[in-house]
C-alpha cells in the first residue's frame, strides 16, 4: 500500500471474499478468495470478460448480496453482518448506483429525477441548488427541464450519474454504465466519472469488459473466472515506468561514456604511432 493510500484511508476492504451459487448437482463458484483494498477518492476499474464475477462482486460491495465466505468492510465497518434495515440505510445514504439500464422515471424531467434521489435520502435543505449543481457538473445545465425521451442515451446516463451523486455518497458503484453507448460517448462518460473523484471526493468502482476503457481508472482490478488475477495502481505503474526510463537513460549515458573513452584511446595510440612530416607512419 502506498503512502497516499495510507493517508487517504481505505474506502472498501474486500477480505478473502468467495461466492457460491447452488446449481443442479452442486455449486457454481462465482468468486474465489478475492482480496483487495480500495483507497478513498479513487476511480477504480473492475475489469474482466463477461462471466468473470464482476457484477457479483459489485453486488456484494453494494450490500445487495452477501458473500459465502470472507467479508467486506465499508469505512472500516463490516457490512455482511448488518440487518436488512441497516443495509438499506447504507445503500440509501452512503452509496450511489449507476446501472447499465439507465432507469430514469420517464414521467419526470431530468431535474425531477435527480431531485427524487434527494427526497429518498431525506435531504430537504438546498435541494434545488444541489440538483442544479449536479446537472451542470455532468454538462446538462441547459437540459435539466427536458424529459428522458427528449434526451440521447449518453445524456440519460449523465442524468443517472447526477442522480447517483446528488446526495453526496461516499461510494459510487457503476455496473457497465457505458455498455449501451457508442465508443465516443462511452469514453466521455468514463472521463466524467474520473473527474467526479476529484471534484466530489467520491470513491468510484466501475465494472467493464470494454477493452478501450479498462485502463482508464486510477486503480485496476482484474477478474478471470472468479479469480483475482491482477491489481494495478496507476501511480505505481507511473513510478515503475519512470524508473525504467531513468535506467534506460543511465545505461545509454554509460554506453556513450564507454564509446567516448574508446575513441579517445584510439586517437592517442594513432598519435603515438605517427611521426615525421605530413604525419607519415614510422618505418
Amino acid at each position: 500500500m502506498s503512502k497516499n493510500e495510507k493517508t487517504m484511508g481505505s474506502a472498501i476492504e474486500i477480505c478473502h471474499v468467495g461466492k457460491k451459487f447452488p446449481v443442479a448437482g452442486g455449486y457454481f463458484e462465482a468468486l474465489k478468495d478475492v482480496h483487495v483494498t480500495i483507497p478513498e477518492g479513487k476511480f477504480t476499474i473492475l475489469k474482466g470478460r463477461s462471466g468473470s464475477g464482476k457484477t457479483t462482486l459489485l453486488n456484494i460491495v453494494g450490500a445487495l448480496d452477501v458473500p459465502t465466505s470472507g467479508k467486506v468492510l465499508i469505512g472500516g465497518r463490516e457490512i455482511s453482518s448488518l440487518g436488512e434495515k441497516e443495509r438499506d440505510n447504507l445503500r440509501r445514504l452512503r452509496m450511489g448506483f449507476v446501472f447499465q439500464a439507465v432507469s430514469l422515471i420517464p414521467s419526470l424531467t431530468a431535474f425531477q429525477n435527480v431531485e427524487f434521489s434527494l427526497r429518498l435520502a431525506g435531504i430537504r435543505k438546498g435541494r434545488r441548488e444541489r440538483v442544479e449543481e449536479c446537472l451542470k457538473m455532468v454538462g446538462l445545465g441547459n437540459r435539466m427541464h427536458h424529459m428522458p425521451a427528449e434526451m440521447s442515451g449518453g445524456e440519460q446516463q449523465r442524468v443517472a450519474i447526477a442522480r447517483a451523486i446528488a446526495h453526496r455518497p461516499q461510494i459510487l458503484l457503476a455496473d457497465e454504465p457505458t455498455a449501451e453507448l457508442d465508443s465516443a460517448m462511452a469514453a466521455q462518460i468514463t472521463r466524467l466519472l474520473g473527474e467526479l473523484t476529484r471534484k466530489e471526493g467520491v470513491t468510484i468502482l466501475m465494472t467493464t469488459h470494454d477493452t478501450g476503457l479498462m485502463d482508464a481508472g486510477d486503480m485496476i482490478i482484474e477478474l478471470e473466472n472468479g479469480n483475482q488475477v491482477g491489481v494495478t495502481m496507476k501511480e505505481e505503474a507511473g513510478t515503475l515506468a519512470e524508473e525504467a526510463a531513468g535506467g534506460a537513460l543511465a545505461e545509454e549515458a554509460a554506453e556513450k561514456s564507454v564509446d567516448e573513452t574508446l575513441a579517445e584511446n584510439v586517437r592517442e595510440i594513432l598519435s603515438r604511432e605517427t611521426s615525421g612530416k605530413g604525419g607519415e607512419p614510422r618505418a
